[in-house]
């Protein structure tokens, strides 16, 4: 989000239907904050590889089969 966290709060809401939930609401909201932290821990480097995610799946796996 901008500088000016309100402001974009305000438009994303003036952009949702009239009839929807606060709930709805919410969920926007969470969902454009997970968004936003995504792409921070991009630009700051935060990010696994390809072939990273796939060992990782790989010991996930096997750890699981082991229990």
């Amino acid at each position: 989000m901008s500088n000016n966290i309100k402001d974009e709060v305000m438009s994303l809401i003036k952009k949702l239907p009239d009839d929807t939930t606060l709930e709805e609401i919410m969920y926007h909201l969470y969902v454009r904050q997970q968004i936003m932290e995504g792409l921070q821990d991009i630009e700051q480097g935060k990010v696994y590889s390809l072939k990273e995610i796939k060992d990782m799946s790989k010991q996930w796996i096997l750890n699981l089969q082991k229990e």
